[in-house]
């Protein structure tokens, strides 16, 4: 077992890069559930790959070059000075019109140029705002992971689900948290999606949608605002998710008392 999660901790710049066997990576997510130097790595290495992203040259877009080699195919160039032969009039014509037909083709590019670096530097403030949002949501996520798992009065629950596969929760009620994963479960329609709903003697509400599952797992997911004697329940709903359940709970999970 030790050396099994020695391999595990090893998987760490791996599972950063996506590039993590797909085997092991059900396997990594769960050891993150329990290993918080491994979540603190994750969280570094992620933080180190959005700072270096930042600093990438952006090369302009492809569809430049066509424009750029139909601009030179019409300019006209003039003919080399030979013997070093001083320009004639009819070449000094011709350097003019060359000029005269230059401009607009230049200026053309110029704007398409200017434009396409007006557009990427938006799409990068706009791709760098949004891994910003991201990781502040993982941090986030980290950081209640560690509260709950941490917590002193944690208990872990493993249930079946009916449709195929186990779900697991491990909760605190001093954290009133809880952080939900499942594993095997069966692979849904475009149109449908699991939703996870807390109910108690107020009603139920709706808890989040579980994120789509990779390499067999679903989760981690965490859902706040437990209180005793509320009921984890998991339905099958459509992809946007509903406002109340309209499918039968696939899991009911006591929530202690």
């Amino acid at each position: 077992m030790r050396a099994r999660r020695s391999s595990l901790h090893a998987l760490v710049g791996a599972y950063v890069l996506d590039a993590i066997p797909d085997g092991d990576r059900a396997a990594f997510e769960r050891h993150l559930l329990t290993c918080e130097q491994c979540r603190d790595d994750v969280r570094g290495l992620r933080e180190a790959g959005a700072l270096m992203s930042a600093a990438v040259a952006v090369r302009p877009r492809p569809e430049l070059r066509e424009p750029t080699l139909q601009a030179a195919a019409l300019i006209r160039q003039l003919p080399p000075v030979i013997g070093g032969a001083r320009p004639t009039p009819r070449n000094r014509r011709l350097g003019r019109l060359s000029a005269g037909m230059a401009r607009p083709w230049l200026a053309g590019i110029a704007v398409t140029v200017a434009a396409v670096l007006a557009v990427t530097a938006v799409a990068l403030g706009l791709h760098m705002a949004t891994m910003q949002r991201r990781l502040v949501a993982e941090d986030r996520r980290d950081t209640a992971m560690s509260a709950i798992l941490g917590a002193h009065d944690a208990v872990a629950l493993t249930v079946a689900v009916t449709t195929g596969g186990t779900a697991t929760v491990v909760m605190s009620h001093q954290a009133r948290a809880l952080v939900f994963t499942a594993n095997g479960l069966t692979r849904l329609p475009g149109s449908r999606a699991y939703e996870l709903w807390l109910a108690g003697p107020t009603g139920t509400a709706p808890a989040g949608m579980l994120p789509a599952g990779r390499h067999g797992m679903s989760g981690p997911m965490v859902v706040g605002r437990i209180v005793v004697g509320d009921v984890l329940e998991l339905t099958i709903e459509p992809v946007g998710g509903s406002p109340h359940p309209t499918s039968a709970p696939i899991v009911r999970m006591a929530l202690g008392t």
